[in-house]
């Protein structure tokens, strides 16, 4: 949960959600209801929080406590808001051949390894940076998976069709794992 735009300009309520963000995350913290009221539900919580960090425990807010809330907030945002995904744009005509290296393939690598555990028939890639002999032969087994020419190379077309298989995979392989 993100304080809302609307908070600005409400140091109380942007206080209580980011401590209700740290305490949904860590269920150690005091959890509190953003009302806006500096009440003792608030105090409380702060209090409590300032104990936890060794900060002078008043249950006022003051600008170390601020100063060590903001980035347990940001930390446990993180862990509860989904990843922004990644927008890798490919100019028309680019394509990267064998023997060549391109830091956009790191990430097809990973793309093609996590596709390999679901989609048996897709070899599982080198992880070198390189359109080397392993990872040509796990693209040219994704692209006949899709019906795509088995060039073995990596060009628009097979980076978009990576791109949208990809999040399906991922989903799939971690239930299988926390199945096991």
């Amino acid at each position: 949960m993100r304080p809302p735009e609307s908070f600005v300009g409400q140091p109380i309520r942007s206080l209580q959600t980011m401590l209700q963000v740290i305490a949904q995350n860590d269920p150690s913290y005091v959890a509190i209801i953003p009302d806006g009221i500096y009440g003792p539900e608030t105090m409380r919580a702060v209090a409590a929080f300032q104990r936890k960090h060794m900060l002078p425990v008043t249950g006022i807010t003051d600008l170390a406590t601020w100063e060590a809330i903001v980035p347990i907030f940001d930390q446990s945002l993180a862990a509860q808001d989904a990843a922004v995904p990644i927008e890798v744009v490919w100019n028309p005509g680019i394509i990267i051949y064998r023997g060549e290296s391109h830091p956009n393939l790191f990430l097809a690598q990973g793309m093609l390894a996590v596709l390999s555990e679901v989609y048996h028939s897709v070899s599982k890639p080198s992880m070198t940076g390189i359109l080397d002999d392993i990872t040509a032969d796990s693209l040219a087994s994704f692209q006949m998976l899709l019906g795509l020419p088995m060039t073995g190379n990596l060009d628009r077309v097979t980076w978009a069709n990576l791109s949208q298989q990809y999040p399906m995979a991922a989903n799939r392989a971690v239930s299988s794992r926390s199945t096991k």
